[in-house]
């Protein structure tokens, strides 16, 4: 029988923080902060009106500073959305590595948990807004489609670990592609199921469909009947 979310959920559950930072040797320094305030504030312009709106000089007015002093710490805006991406990515590794090293959790449990965090994220504000936006943009725009893909790559790789755990038999593009198969199913929900979206309420369902699909999918690919 198929694990669902419902049935392995052990532990309370986990929200994705908006942005995540590195670990500062030596103490946490003003330029830390500021940059950090920057970048929370370039999320808050992403999320509320869009990628077009996130210009440096638009950031700089949030942040109330100048813009010299913007481009100090972020000389360029494809700089300053590097770091966000990077930042916003972080914060779901963090979340990811919790469930692979969580103790006598069975690979099936721990692909139902991560799966469950993102179809659960997909219903925030921050998720609804910005990935169609950078998802439309990377078809025009090289820059943010190479930030896309190795976002993604990134967020793929927990799926690749926890189906190889399952599957050892698979060749590594095996693995590959039906990490890919599963994020690009999940992702797709976001037009459909997500924040304010017409089948929003029925995520819970969609999510136990979607989990059950993915556990029978990794453990019968490839066998024959």
């Amino acid at each position: 029988m198929p694990h669902t979310r419902a049935e392995t959920l052990k532990f309370k559950n986990i929200t994705v923080a908006d942005l995540a930072f590195p670990k500062r040797d030596g103490g946490y320094s003003k330029g830390h902060r500021t940059r950090e305030q920057i970048l929370h504030a370039a999320l808050v312009i992403l999320v509320a009106e869009g990628y077009a709106a996130m210009t440096m000089r638009r950031v700089a007015t949030a942040c109330d500073m100048k813009l010299g002093n913007l481009t100090y710490h972020f000389p360029t805006r494809e700089d300053l959305v590097r770091e966000l991406l990077n930042a916003v990515i972080t914060a779901y590794e963090i979340e990811f590595d919790k469930f692979l090293h969580l103790p006598g959790v069975s690979p099936e449990e721990k692909l139902a948990e991560i799966c469950g965090l993102i179809l659960e994220d997909i219903r925030t504000e921050k998720t609804t807004r910005v990935f169609p936006e950078l998802w439309a943009l990377s078809n025009h725009d090289e820059f943010v489609l190479e930030r896309v893909q190795d976002l993604y790559a990134r967020a793929r790789a927990p799926l690749m670990q926890v189906i190889r755990e399952i599957r050892p038999d698979l060749s590594p593009q095996a693995v590959a592609d039906l990490a890919l198969f599963i994020s690009a199913s999940m992702e797709g929900l976001t037009i459909f199921a997500g924040n304010k979206k017409p089948f929003e309420p029925r995520m819970p369902q969609l999510e136990t469909i979607a989990i059950q699909s993915f556990v029978e999918t990794v453990r019968g690919y490839g066998q024959e009947d």
